[in-house]
């Protein structure tokens, strides 16, 4: 006589089930930790490139007004105050009217878990009288201290700073602008825009301009940067 014994199909216990779970729990976990760190690199390289971008852009465009600076006898072409560094420039986009007013400072941050201050850049429009250089020239110092609307629409923002520092290089020395300042007439109307009869004795342009950048702490590029600039026909016609 044969017995036949029906054996059923034999499923996963409890123990296996919970086993299986834990295992592919931990799994899914250290997949979205090593996602979230590849996120998080990507994303601190993005903001580093996007901070050394910005501060190289301020930078070069630094030197560029710089090199264009001109000289026309109603304001001075460089003044800094220890607040805000004004000056002068050619404008070879408007051949009409080849002058404008540039202001370097630091303004505050509209990001709130950014860097309180930022370096700033202002610039006037094409300028074509005398009256509309003095406007602007006083227009640029309002800026810097207390700026309207209509003045923050003409400015850019760059990278955070702490502080910054300017200097001069006259008589084989660095010096603060505001210890610096040496009276004399300017050497010429700047182009465009004629010398008043009586213009001010304005100081004379600097041999060299030092600029010193205390980025903000808690910014993806942070540290102390200093860059010379040497007028060109000091330094055989490059800055």
């Amino acid at each position: 006589m044969v017995f036949r014994v029906n054996r059923r199909p034999r499923g996963f216990t409890l123990i296996e089930l919970l086993v299986a779970l834990a295992v592919m729990a931990a799994i899914a976990l250290l997949s979205w930790r090593g996602l979230d760190g590849m996120v998080r690199v990507h994303t601190d390289m993005r903001e580093r490139a996007d901070g050394v971008l910005a501060l190289q852009t301020g930078l070069t465009q630094w030197s560029v007004d710089l090199d264009a600076l001109i000289e026309t006898q109603q304001v001075p072409a460089l003044d800094f105050d220890g607040l805000v560094l004004r000056l002068t420039r050619r404008d070879s986009t408007a051949p009409d009217s080849p002058v404008r007013v540039v202001a370097w400072a630091t303004q505050a941050s509209a990001v709130q878990d950014g860097p309180s201050t930022r370096w700033a850049r202002w610039q006037s429009p094409p300028l074509r009288t005398r009256a509309e250089l003095q406007d602007a020239w006083a227009q640029a110092q309002r800026w810097a201290h207390n700026p309207g609307e209509a003045e923050k629409q003409r400015q850019v923002t760059l990278v955070g700073l702490a502080h910054w520092e300017v200097f001069y290089y006259r008589d084989g020395a660095w010096s603060h602008p505001l210890s610096s300042a040496v009276p004399g007439p300017g050497p010429g109307a700047g182009a465009g825009i004629p010398p008043a009869p009586a213009g001010p004795n304005l100081a004379p342009l600097p041999e060299g301009v030092r600029l010193i950048l205390n980025l903000s702490p808690g910014q993806p590029l942070a540290g102390v940067f200093t860059k010379d600039w040497i007028r060109p026909v000091v330094g055989g016609g490059k800055s």
